[in-house]
């Protein structure tokens, strides 16, 4: 550059060495220079690349053109992609790639304003390290998005937001907040964990806890975010019983977005300031409760499944339309998933279970609704969710002229498996992408409720705790229904409820096993180096459904057999303890399946796996084997053991107690399926 040296710059710049070293050889012929030059008539965030006189001149007027050119010369030249390090591409090494001598290309003004992710319930990049070391996914991470052409981003929930925001900042990129965290200052029971997290009661701690987020950030590049949340990420009233009407709910929160947009313009006169309508905050603005300044920008939000609605929250689900409507004056923008976490039926650890059709629609209607002034992500943890974000960018990038959204979606999905796994064998790969939201099961009347990971983590562990902690052995059919599942079924008792479960369970089940086969078959058609990307990017994906749905059914079984079947309590545990044991173990084979594709630097990156948790299935499953064999072979533990294990005494001949030593609930459930218990 001919100017002062500038970090984010340099990021940039380290990176495309990096590029090169991955995809050229060492040689002893002279490349093309490359010559970064300021100019004032390139518009901010663009940029103008030439080649001329053995000379690849990159112009730009700010950071980000510089950025964004820089990445441009390593994909378009060098075939390196955005998600190059998260796909694990396949580079090969050439002598040289040759840059035509009349080259030209002048980059266009981005659509939306400010773009971005943020890296929410990030649990696997948190714990996961490359190397030993816990900073650079991180950097990949915002790497990524740069790469992307992103430009805002929320560096990590809570603790990490205040940690990674000067990298990200470093790296170029504007920071903005979590919606619980205004103006990114520290939470209030974090901060005072034995205070009660009144502003009634604190008013000066809280407004100190602002003033020193200000301060904290005030040399980066910042779109200030205003609102009043709960402490848990939930309602403030939830906490508080005083505000019991929306009129006061509405009247507090706007009285301190007012505040903090008083102190921030204090501080900053030109500051961009924003404001999630988020859950019951959209609610209170839709019904005329919410004052909020004119010049901050309004943050609509999707419902987690990537509709433009109110998200559900427990059992409350109004579907409030969730844009503006048509005429409204100001600024607007989007917060949309592309991962979510609900303790119910959303998708964090796969891809959104909603169809890239569905996704360009929604955000072509976002865009009509004109809330382009700023978009941000939900991101996770990126590895996982990597096709869905390309299309979000692809289309933050474009001018939104989509006449046909499905050749849309195709042309990106084609593009897309060219790019990772190869032309040769995209189209095969390509239909594999296309089935997945056809074999993500609906378990609720509207268009976007199809069922992500947690719909069977989550329903086999609530059913089953329902089950072991409630279970009538009076009148088993008369066992209480699951309270955290009235959401999705609400009868009265837990054996309807499996029943309403198991439709969705059985029917999905059989569908993904039939969808691992072809993924299978497609894989054995691949050379090994494409076979294993394949697999480490969508089969890992496609297992850890099927295997879910596995247990889920399993666990179904189980709990319909204890609670259903008239043989004596002895065989009706004996047989639901089987059933339990099926359902552990595939549990447990999906967590492995899953596992397996750790190589090189993801190695460790699944073992954190804790919001859908397929492990925690697994454990849940097992306590499940142990509660049936209380009932049905303790306190001794004998009983079945003599049935199955040879050498044990047999099932007629009791011995005063027993011959051979205890097995575990496992040993126990292996002998059994050796004998062939199913087939009994």
């Amino acid at each position: 550059m001919r100017n002062q040296s500038r970090e984010p710059v340099e990021y940039a710049v380290k990176a495309l060495l990096r590029d090169i070293q991955n995809t050229c050889n060492t040689t002893n012929e002279e490349g093309t220079a490359i010559v970064l030059e300021n100019a004032d008539d390139i518009p901010a965030e663009c940029f103008e690349l030439q080649a001329s006189d053995e000379m690849l001149t990159l112009r730009a007027s700010d950071d980000l053109g510089f950025i964004y050119g820089i990445y441009y010369i390593s994909k378009h030249f060098l075939k390196v992609n955005e998600f190059w390090f998260w796909n694990e591409q396949i580079f090969e090494k050439k002598d040289g790639y040759k840059i035509p001598d009349d080259f030209y290309y002048r980059s266009e003004p981005y659509n939306v304003r400010f773009r971005g992710w943020f890296v929410n319930d990030e649990v696997l990049i948190d714990d996961w390290k490359i190397n030993g070391d816990n900073e650079l996914p991180w950097e990949m991470t915002f790497e990524a998005l740069l790469r992307c052409g992103g430009n805002m981003t929320i560096p990590g929930t809570d603790h990490n937001a205040h940690i990674y925001c000067e990298m990200a900042s470093k790296m170029g990129l504007w920071i903005t907040h979590h919606h619980a965290e205004p103006l990114g200052a520290q939470m209030f029971s974090s901060a005072y964990p034995d205070l009660e997290a009144s502003y009634d009661k604190y008013p000066e701690l809280f407004e100190k806890l602002w003033r020193e987020g200000i301060e904290k950030q005030k040399n980066y590049k910042v779109l200030w975010n205003l609102g009043f949340r709960g402490q848990g990420d939930r309602p403030f009233w939830a906490d508080d019983p005083a505000y019991d009407t929306d009129e006061k709910r509405g009247r507090l929160m706007s009285q301190l977005i007012r505040k903090q947009y008083d102190l921030i313009k204090s501080y900053d006169k030109d500051a961009i300031c924003c404001s999630n309508l988020y859950g019951e905050t959209m609610e209170l603005y839709k019904k005329g409760f919410l004052d909020i300044p004119e010049d901050v920008i309004f943050i609509w939000a999707d419902n987690g499944f990537g509709k433009m609605v109110s998200r559900r929250q427990g059992r409350h689900n109004p579907r409030v339309y969730a844009l503006p409507e048509a005429g409204a004056g100001g600024k607007h923008g989007i917060y949309y998933h592309a991962s979510f976490y609900d303790l119910q039926a959303a998708a964090q650890m796969t891809m959104l279970p909603n169809s890239p059709e569905f996704v360009v629609n929604e955000l072509k209607t976002v865009y009509d609704a004109k809330a382009n002034d700023y978009w941000i992500i939900n991101c996770s943890n990126v590895k996982p969710h990597a096709y869905i974000l390309g299309l979000i960018a692809k289309m933050w990038n474009s001018d939104f002229a989509i006449d046909n959204v499905e050749e849309y979606a195709s042309s990106y999905l084609h593009e897309y498996c060219c790019t990772y796994y190869g032309d040769e064998y995209a189209d095969k790969i390509s239909e594999m992408y296309r089935l997945w939201p056809q074999y993500c099961p609906k378990y609720g009347p509207n268009e976007d409720d199809h069922a992500g990971e947690q719909f069977t983590n989550h329903g086999a562990r609530v059913l089953t705790t329902a089950f072991i902690t409630g279970f009538n052995k009076k009148a088993p059919s008369e066992t209480e229904a699951a309270k955290e599942w009235l959401w999705f079924s609400d009868k009265q008792t837990l054996i309807e409820q499996v029943a309403d479960y198991k439709k969705i369970i059985e029917t999905a089940k059989d569908g993904y096993e039939q969808y691992l086969s072809k993924c299978y078959e497609v894989a054995a058609s691949l050379p090994a180096s494409v076979r294993k990307l394949f697999v480490d990017t969508l089969v890992w994906q496609v297992e850890y459904h099927y295997y879910s749905y596995l247990g889920a059914l399993h666990t179904c079984n189980a709990i319909e057999t204890a609670i259903l079947d008239k043989s004596d309590d002895q065989g009706m545990f004996l047989k639901a303890f089987y059933e339990a044991g099926l359902a552990a173990k595939a549990f447990k084979t999906g967590y492995e399946k899953m596992r397996s594709t750790e190589n090189g630097a993801f190695e460790g990156f699944f073992a954190n796996d804790c919001e859908a948790d397929i492990r925690q299935s697994y454990y849940v499953l097992l306590g499940l084997m142990s509660y049936l064999r209380f009932h049905g072979d303790g306190p001794h533990f004998y009983k079945w053991q003599r049935m199955f294990q040879a050498g044990a005494g047999g099932n007629k001949v009791l011995l005063i107690l027993r011959v051979k030593k205890h097995l575990t609930d496992e040993e126990l459930w292996e002998i059994m399926d050796e004998a062939g218990f199913a087939r009994m």
